[in-house]
């Protein structure tokens, strides 16, 4: 068989002591320089894509023979997160995601690392490996993003000759892998909690506006609360949009009034 296949590693947790094949791998210096800045990264500065992205970046640098690397995050609440470091593994994930199967998503489901050094014979991926073999790109390093909560996502790193990944590059990969799900991990924690407070502040927001627009109803009309947010409810359902538009357009209009008789009082 022409693939180079790598099934046997079964998923680590960070508190995994590393192989003696993996120690030795702790001295590179590309990968030293690589976990030197992935600890410098700041979830407070960055967005959770330009993190994700950033850390692919640093994946290239860190595992010897890689030209380019995607990172996919698994979310169940909204749609999964990619980013890429180079556009040809835009187009390759793109492919991936397009036939649903392909290392990354070997690896996401599975929580093992994927190798491959030709991609285009290679059987577990009968038709994402012949199209990616025909652009050139035959070799694929697979690394699950592993946490205490299971599996975040993927991080694929590719290269284009034959045989790029040897066991050291997928040693290196390992143990990059750890920290990286850790700050990816930490990225979406940020992330859903700017979400939810964005949310609650749109709420607050939007009760505002409709309190307001209330008001202006009952001082207008002489109805009650209850009759006032009925008027409001039919609007928003003759005119099949939000309550708080409807409501936000009526305040508008209220102000717009007044203002113009600020600005053209009536003559004595």
């Amino acid at each position: 068989m022409d693939a180079d296949r790598s099934d046997q590693p079964i998923p680590r947790s960070p508190d995994d002591r590393a192989a003696p094949d993996e120690v030795g791998a702790v001295d590179d210096p590309d990968l030293a320089d690589s976990l030197a800045a992935l600890a410098g990264l700041s979830t407070a500065r960055l967005g959770l894509e330009d993190l994700l992205t950033q850390v692919a970046t640093f994946a290239v640098q860190a595992i010897p023979g890689a030209d380019g690397a995607g990172l996919t995050l698994i979310e169940s609440d909204r749609g999964d997160t990619i980013v890429k470091s180079a556009p040809f593994v835009k187009e390759i994930d793109d492919i991936q995601y397009g036939l649903g199967e392909g290392p990354c998503i070997s690896a996401a489901a599975t929580g093992l690392t994927v190798r491959s050094g030709s991609l285009g014979g290679d059987p577990r991926w009968p038709r994402f490996g012949p199209r990616i073999g025909r652009l050139g790109v035959h070799s694929v390093l697979s690394l699950p993003l592993l946490t205490p909560d299971g599996v975040l996502g993927a991080m694929n790193v590719y290269a284009h000759p034959k045989d790029a990944f040897d066991e050291r590059a997928e040693n290196i990969g390992r143990l990059f892998a750890v920290p990286a799900a850790i700050a990816v991990q930490n990225a979406q924690i940020l992330a859903q909690a700017q979400r939810v407070t964005s949310h609650l502040q749109a709420a607050l927001t939007n009760r505002a506006v409709i309190d307001q627009a209330i008001g202006i109803i009952i001082s207008r009309t002489g109805v009650t609360p209850d009759g006032a947010f009925a008027r409001l409810r039919a609007l928003s359902q003759t005119e099949h949009v939000k309550l708080s538009v409807v409501a936000s357009r009526i305040v508008q209009e209220a102000a717009r009034r007044a203002r113009a008789r600020h600005e053209n009082p009536p003559r004595p």
